[in-house]
């Protein structure tokens, strides 16, 4: 890997980590935050467009990119109410190690890419090392009661993995057809906000949601500025000839390092000195191992 490629591919992570640190701070409920996110993403990706003239797809190629955007909207809105259920610093590491086992073995097994045996062995090893590694940044050295700020763990987590499948699915599709990230980036956020649009007038059905009319759905906004960095990076980032879907993915995933921390010392999700050394260790895990997914 060159250093060129290496720094795309951690251009994501950058996004994606300050991307939850940001909807928290901005607020809201999940619909507002998938409101602000969607539409901030929607207004990059247009500007984007216009500035490199990029043409639009059609046919096969348009349907597959917009149904990234689609699935991808609807995993977020299920993180956005895991992040309620038990925060920011806790749902980030669990929604990384299922993106990671979905995503990679998705790339090694169906796409064929690490096709040799030493680079699988080591690419496999690195899944393993990283999930570890997620596991211990979920330590609690006590039991939260629900009562302790909606800390559900148990419903978050299956939160989560219900997302994944939505997940997969917005990392998959653009693997399906030869376009480049340019291309894909403005059809995807078509996908995304449509999604969003048809949740938020679906919610304005409850007398107490007023989606389209709360502040936090537009100041999330800049969430989605970068939010749609992140993704037209990793569009780039993820194609066979830079960096691939397996490696793109996991250096992309680096970005648990950012919100976790984020989560703790900007949101103040607060930890136990215990707790905080699990973290770390598992977060050492994470880097470690995804910086051997950089040699393969």
């Amino acid at each position: 890997m060159n250093a060129l490629n290496l720094l795309i591919g951690l251009m994501p992570m950058i996004g994606w980590g300050l991307f939850p640190i940001l909807t928290g701070k901005f607020g809201g409920k999940p619909v507002n935050q998938i409101l602000g996110t969607t539409y901030g993403t929607l207004i990059f990706a247009i500007i984007v467009a216009l500035v490199r003239q990029t043409p639009m797809l059609t046919g096969k190629a348009f349907l597959f990119t917009f149904l990234s955007g689609v699935f991808w909207s609807a995993g977020q809105i299920l993180v956005f109410y895991a992040f309620a259920e038990m925060g920011v610093s806790r749902t980030m590491p669990v929604s990384t190690g299922f993106q990671l086992v979905g995503a990679s073995l998705w790339s090694v097994i169906v796409l064929g890419e690490c096709a040799t045996g030493n680079a699988k062995l080591i690419g496999f090893s690195a899944i393993i090392l990283i999930i570890f590694g997620v596991w211990l940044t979920t330590y609690s050295e006590k039991k939260l009661p629900k009562e302790d700020g909606g800390m559900n763990a148990v419903k978050g987590v299956l939160l989560v993995a219900c997302a994944e499948i939505g997940y997969l699915g917005y990392s998959a599709f653009p693997q399906a057809i030869s376009v480049s990230g340019f291309s894909a980036f403005l059809p995807q956020a078509l996908g995304m906000t449509v999604v969003a649009t048809v949740f938020a007038v679906a919610t304005k059905g409850n007398r107490a949601e007023k989606p389209f009319k709360t502040r936090s759905s537009y100041t999330n906004i800049v969430s989605g500025f970068f939010f749609a960095f992140a993704a037209l990076t990793y569009l780039i980032s993820a194609r066979p000839s830079v960096n691939g879907l397996a490696t793109g993915f996991i250096l992309s995933q680096m970005n648990v390092v950012i919100a976790t921390l984020g989560g703790i010392y900007v949101l103040h999700e607060k930890k136990t000195k215990k707790e905080m050394g699990f973290i770390l260790s598992g977060l050492v895990l994470v880097v470690i191992a995804g910086s051997v997914t950089t040699l393969l």
